[in-house]
C-alpha cells in the first residue's frame, strides 16, 4: 500500500505540472508557463532518480507460511485480506472453485486488457465452467505448494531476458532455484486462517523478486513485458505478466472473489 501511495503521489504531481504547463494555475503557486516548465523538468529528474535507485529488499526471517519458502526475499509486494463469516474449510473450497463468470465484470475487464483480441486459453481468456485457479495452474502459473483447506501458493515468471527459455515446466524446487540474471519471479498465496468457530480471514499476498539490477529498474519503472513488441518471445511473456496482474488486481482488489464466497455461505 505504501508503494502504491508513493506511485500515485508522483504521477498525480506530474499530471498537475503538465496541466499547469498548458494553463498556469495560480492556486497551485504556478503563475506562468515558464515556471511550470521548470517544475515539470524537476519532477522528471526526481522520477528518473527514483527509478535508478535500487528497490529495498525484504528478507523474511520467520518463515511461517508456505509462501515464505518460495519468496523469502522480494522487492515488490501487495497484500489484501478480508474477514468472512464462514468456516475456514468452506471458504477455502469456494476460493478454489470460483469461476470467471461468477466474478462481476471479470470477462469485461480481461477483454479490455486483451484489447478485444482473441487469444489462447489462459487467465485472460478462461473457459466457461472451469475454476480460475485450475486455468491458471494449467497455463501460465505453476502450483508451488498446497496446505489443504489453509494455503495455496502459485508462481510464474513475469520478466525474462530476451531469448531466455526454460528447458521444462519448472517444478516447485526448480522455481526456488531460478536465480539467473534478468529474471523477475512472482509468487502468490491464498491463505485462510481461523478467526473463530464460524469465521475466517482470507488473505492473498503477491511477492516479486527481480534477480538483477536491470530487471529491478524495469519493474520500478513499470516496464512490463506487455508494453513491448509482439514477437513470439515477448508475447509469451506478455501473457505471463498479464496473468499475474489479473489475479492480483481483479481478484483481490475488486473483492469480487470474496463477495462470491459470502453469497455461497449465506
Amino acid at each position: 500500500m505504501r508503494e502504491l501511495f508513493s506511485f500515485a503521489t508522483v504521477y498525480c504531481g506530474l499530471i498537475a505540472e503538465f496541466v499547469c504547463l498548458i494553463k498556469p494555475v495560480s492556486l497551485l503557486g504556478v503563475r506562468s508557463r515558464g515556471r511550470a516548465l521548470i517544475l515539470v523538468l524537476l519532477g522528471l529528474i526526481i522520477v528518473a532518480v527514483g527509478w535508478a535507485l535500487p528497490p529495498r529488499e525484504v528478507h523474511v526471517a520467520d518463515r511461517r507460511v508456505q509462501l515464505d519458502r518460495f519468496a523469502p526475499v522480494y522487492q515488490f509486494s501487495e497484500f489484501h485480506s478480508i474477514d468472512i463469516p464462514a468456516p475456514r474449510e468452506r471458504v477455502y473450497r469456494a476460493m478454489k472453485s470460483v469461476t470467471a463468470d461468477e466474478i462481476l465484470l471479470f470477462r469485461t475487464l480481461t477483454w479490455i486488457r486483451r484489447f478485444g483480441r482473441p487469444g489462447p486459453e489462459g487467465i485472460l481468456n478462461p473457459s466457461t465452467n472451469e475454476p480460475l485457479l485450475d486455468v491458471a495452474t494449467r497455463t501460465w502459473f505453476f502450483l508451488l505448494a498446497e496446505d489443504p483447506d489453509r494455503e495455496l501458493v502459485v508462481g510464474t515468471v513475469v520478466m525474462a531476458p530476451q531469448g531466455w527459455r526454460s528447458s521444462k515446466r519448472p517444478s516447485a524446487e526448480d522455481f526456488r532455484a531460478l536465480h539467473e540474471p534478468g529474471l523477475a519471479l512472482a509468487a502468490m498465496n491464498f491463505l485462510a486462517e481461523d478467526r473463530g468457530p464460524s469465521a475466517c480471514r482470507l488473505r492473498t499476498e503477491t511477492r516479486v523478486y527481480a534477480t538483477g539490477a536491470s530487471a529491478q529498474r524495469r519493474l520500478s519503472a513499470g516496464d512490463l513485458p506487455g508494453k513491448r513488441s509482439d514477437s513470439s518471445h515477448v508475447a509469451s511473456r506478455n501473457r505471463e505478466t498479464s496473468a499475474t496482474l489479473t489475479l492480483e488486481v481483479i481478484m483481490p482488489q475488486s473483492g469480487s472473489l470474496f463477495t462470491i464466497s459470502r453469497e455461497r455461505f449465506s
